[in-house]
């Protein structure tokens, strides 16, 4: 606890954003979104108890609006139990050493994923030469150094439990990276998948800015594994989800989530796959 927390050493501000940036919208009455330029980040918590979780940490210097989305959801003064982290990248935990600073509390991820969160290693270079627009050829500029969080960030429990929200379990979902995780609630079927699928075509600018809404695999420019990302579709598909908050894109849910998760499944390798890219192993097929 007592080794100094810092943002990655290449944290900078990244000047894109949405249509959808600055607003918030509730999914269920205990899980609310924000959308942080380009990605959200999830309230899960009743607002009347003022007890919540966290669900990442949104872009770099996104620490004032999460402040400010929490003090109108849940009062002032207050702070979540815990934060849960989906993955590592640096647009989901722009905000975090700020607020950890500030509040004190602990951070859960993937083991898997606690060396890039305790400064130890970086994540992979983005692949700004893989096929797909503007955001994946521009992806040498978004950071990858590893965030410092010493001590306040520990492994998930291994039974799949969620500390703080005990109707969720989380569920390793790797290929974007090798820790990433998802949330299941089974009462409702609510899903906070992360970037194990996106509603938006991450790597197209003019997707991203208009928030056209579309079952879409993980964001290319930063996936290294796509036989695990399609493995970890089909996990999150066989769940039959009724509701799902992505990290990228609108919230999505009844039979236009259940068909565009069951096409994303089924033709993962002609939507998802890139047809070339530094982390796109064409000498063995997927399946």
């Amino acid at each position: 606890m007592d080794q100094e927390m810092h943002q990655g050493k290449d944290t900078k501000f990244i000047p894109l954003a949405s249509i959808t940036s600055g607003d918030g919208r509730e999914v269920t009455p205990d899980v609310y979104y924000y959308t942080d330029q380009m990605v959200n980040i999830v309230f899960i918590g009743d607002p009347n108890t003022g007890k919540f979780v966290l669900v990442d940490a949104g872009l770099p210097g996104a620490a004032p609006e999460i402040r400010n989305v929490i003090t109108h959801r849940f009062g002032r003064y207050t702070r979540p139990e815990a934060i849960i982290l989906t993955h590592g990248h640096f647009d989901h935990v722009g905000g975090l050493v700020d607020l950890v600073t500030e509040w004190k509390i602990p951070v859960y991820a993937h083991e898997l994923e606690l060396p890039y969160l305790t400064g130890q290693e970086s994540y992979p270079k983005p692949d700004p030469t893989v096929e797909g627009g503007m955001l994946a050829s521009i992806s040498s500029m978004y950071p990858i150094k590893p965030t410092q969080l010493g001590g306040n960030v520990k492994p998930l429990p291994e039974d799949g439990t969620v500390p703080e929200l005990p109707e969720f379990r989380w569920i390793h979902t790797p290929g974007h990276s090798p820790g990433h995780i998802s949330l299941f609630r089974e009462r409702d079927r609510m899903l906070i998948a992360g970037d194990a699928f996106t509603t938006v075509r991450q790597d197209s600018l003019t997707k991203v800015l208009l928030q056209k809404e579309e079952v879409h695999g993980p964001p290319r420019y930063l996936t290294t594994d796509w036989q695990a990302a399609w493995d970890s579709v089909r996990e999150l598909q066989a769940l039959n989800p009724e509701m799902v908050v992505t990290g990228h894109g609108i919230t999505m849910s009844g039979k236009k989530l259940e068909s565009g998760l069951k096409t994303l499944m089924e033709k993962f390798d002609k939507l998802a796959i890139p047809d070339y890219g530094k982390y796109v192993n064409k000498e063995q097929p997927y399946h």
